[in-house]
């Protein structure tokens, strides 16, 4: 039978792991907003917006501690802090690879931001094909008794990108992380071919966009009529036209 004193040092301990666990989750809720704005201001002042769609994930308690016991470091809060720096995960899907750089640069700007370590696998694929751009980025999180500095793992990637690396994962594991050399090298020459994909969608998409500038006055003064609010397509007054001189 647990004692009074067991009994508050569980409750203790537990609350200490909640708070620790919803730090991170805050930090990702901040980041997901962020780019949830920037997503929205594209979409309504360019009727483009360089972001798809983001998927954040959060490990688990179990998974922090199996990857602890791997690296042998100390099993306490501030030893998970420092060093498990993916603990918050948050990934950017781009339909373009300059978008990927656009949006890296966006984050990058935001003064409330510290972007900690940048690794580019575009501009240098891993062995095995991966492409994407990581940045461990620090986010202020402020709790009731103070602002807390949390790391989160951007990764900003294009959809064929993260197919790829989808699959890929899906493989390594179902041949428990032993693939053949054949399959290896295979998914290798698929990383190459989605980065040839890329490459041929982003010139199709430099063409498009060269044709629509390219459009006649009367098309584009109509364009101008109208403005984009949360995805819908808003006509402006006359009243305020005429403030134009229209």
């Amino acid at each position: 039978m647990k004692t009074e004193d067991q009994i508050e040092k569980m409750k203790r301990f537990r609350n200490e792991i909640t708070r620790f666990m919803l730090l991170y989750k805050f930090a990702l809720d901040e980041m997901e907003t962020k780019v949830e704005i920037l997503k929205q201001e594209f979409q309504s002042l360019h009727d483009y917006s360089p972001i798809e769609h983001t998927k954040s994930r959060l490990k688990s308690p179990e998974s922090i501690m199996n990857k602890m016991l791997r690296k042998n470091c100390e099993i306490s809060l501030a030893s998970v802090k420092h060093d498990i720096k993916d603990i918050a995960g948050l990934r950017i899907t781009c339909s373009f690879i300059s978008d990927i750089y656009h949006v890296s640069e966006m984050l990058q700007k935001q003064d409330d931001l510290t972007v900690l370590e940048i690794k580019d696998y575009i501009k240098n694929p891993k062995p095995n094909g991966y492409q994407s751009l990581h940045l461990l980025i620090q986010v202020p999180v402020f709790m009731s008794d103070g602002q807390e500095l949390v790391c989160v793992e951007v990764q900003i990637r294009t959809i064929a990108m993260d197919f790829w690396a989808s699959l890929e994962h899906k493989i390594f594991y179902k041949y428990n992380q032993s693939v053949p050399e054949r399959l290896t090298l295979e998914l290798k020459q698929a990383a190459e071919s989605a980065n040839m994909l890329d490459v041929q969608m982003e010139r199709l998409h430099r063409e498009i966009k060269e044709i629509k500038d390219a459009q006649g006055e009367d098309d584009m003064i109509e364009d101008l009529k109208r403005i984009i609010i949360n995805n819908q397509k808003i006509a402006l007054p006359a009243g305020f036209l005429k403030l134009l001189g229209e």
